[in-house]
């Protein structure tokens, strides 16, 4: 039987002009981040199933490649339940993975400790435009910082990166967990109802405030909770003054801290903001991972038609390893659908080194040979990217194919 040419449903082999401009984009996110003051580090990418079986990555978790147990350990004839065979699994994000890795190494990391993180991640999911069931992600989080300087700083150092990249006027979308509590309390929803709620108040972008409406009567939720609820939608404004609104209309019901903090962490961005974009207040952003606990971003690109990247508050999670809760706050770019649009638009890396290339004929003497070698060693020395190559007999063609790759400079070579 032949072997099978094409990678598995979901993976995708990577060419030439793509890595490009994916090692150039992994550099520049690293040196943006790191002007930031983040510290690189690493993961295994299989982690305990336990771990990513914690009920804390939402519908993620349904989407775990999970490993079977090896050599002895693997009893399939004795087997009664998947627990018997699994013992880990392929992460499916990197912010479980890093608060693992926090809790064993806490001790010998500063505090706060800013991290930045790139790996790829799996996720049995069903393949469509942007996204893979293997894929890049890259994240930038601050453990050990209770303050809103957190979100701050990783709003800015994000835009910053997609500015080099010349994204235009995309929208921060942002939003508080407390604030979607509050207002379910506020309507008249009961606490246990909370992530029902939030789960149809998602697809507002997809079925508008009527289709909630709907759904949310549906499913038998009292027709007075779910207008006023929807009413709340209808005169909070995206804005710092949409804000202010939550504050007041539910006091009570909302700490009137989480208000501030909202607003400044919008106004003290807009003030700093190095790329061209727009803070949007969207209290009905939601986000899936149910570990987040405090503020949550996304952000918003028309050109792709939905989310390239967010994150949040998850102060929380870590404890579930160490029993003691660590302030925690992550961004991650949805760096796939970054380097998709970049490639659609026909993104040229820009020129970092000149590059040189040289043909040689058929049978080129040991002599001739060494020359071009040494030439080659020595403009390499000074900082040019050299290629050799044989001569073919479609020599036009070849050029062609050399100035695609970007080598300007291209020295036929003769024994003569």
């Amino acid at each position: 039987m032949a072997l099978k040419k094409k990678p598995i449903t979901g993976m995708k082999d990577i060419m030439p002009a793509e890595m490009e401009i994916r090692d150039y984009v992994i550099s520049l996110i690293k040196d943006t981040y790191r002007s930031f003051g983040f510290s690189s580090m690493e993961t295994p990418c299989v982690e305990h199933i336990e771990n990513l079986c914690s009920k804390q990555g939402g519908d993620n978790e349904k989407l775990i490649f999970k490993l079977l147990k090896r050599g002895e350990k693997l009893k399939i004839d004795e087997a009664k339940e998947e627990a018997d065979l699994v013992d880990g699994g392929l992460r499916y994000d990197l912010t479980v993975p890093l608060s693992r890795y926090y809790s064993n190494h806490a001790n010998e990391l500063p505090s706060p400790f800013k991290a930045l993180q790139m790996g790829n991640v799996w996720r049995a999911d069903r393949p469509q435009r942007g996204r893979y069931r293997q894929f890049m992600q890259c994240d930038i989080d601050i453990l050990g910082e209770p303050s809103n300087l957190a979100e701050i700083e990783l709003i800015l150092a994000t835009t910053t990166l997609l500015g080099k990249l010349d994204f235009q006027n995309f929208t921060i979308r942002i939003n508080d967990r407390r604030f979607l509590k509050a207002m379910a309390a506020y309507s008249g929803f009961e606490e246990k109802d909370y992530d029902s709620v939030f789960i149809m108040l998602d697809k507002m972008d997809k079925i508008g405030i009527d289709g909630v409406a709907v759904e949310l009567k549906e499913n038998g939720y009292a027709e007075e909770s779910v207008e006023k609820y929807l009413a709340l939608f209808k005169e909070i404004t995206n804005d710092v003054e949409g804000v202010r609104k939550c504050k007041e209309k539910l006091e009570g019901c909302l700490a009137p801290e989480a208000a501030d903090s909202l607003e400044m962490i919008i106004t003290s961005v807009e003030s700093q903001k190095e790329a061209q974009f727009k803070m949007s207040f969207d209290p009905t952003l939601v986000r899936g991972m149910s570990y987040y606990t405090g503020t949550i971003f996304e952000i918003s690109m028309d050109e792709f038609g939905g989310s390239v990247g967010g994150g949040g508050r998850y102060d929380e999670m870590i404890g579930k390893f160490t029993g003691q809760n660590t302030p925690a706050v992550g961004f991650s770019i949805g760096f796939e659908r970054i380097v998709m649009l970049l490639l659609e638009r026909g993104y040229q890396v820009p020129a970092s080194r000149s590059k040189r290339a040289f043909l040689l004929e058929k049978k080129l003497s040991q002599n001739r040979l060494l020359e071009v070698l040494a030439q080659a060693r020595e403009e390499r020395a000074a900082g040019r990217q050299v290629m050799i190559m044989n001569m073919k007999k479609n020599k036009k063609f070849q050029k062609e194919q050399l100035a695609e790759q970007g080598y300007t400079d291209i020295t036929e070579v003769y024994n003569g």
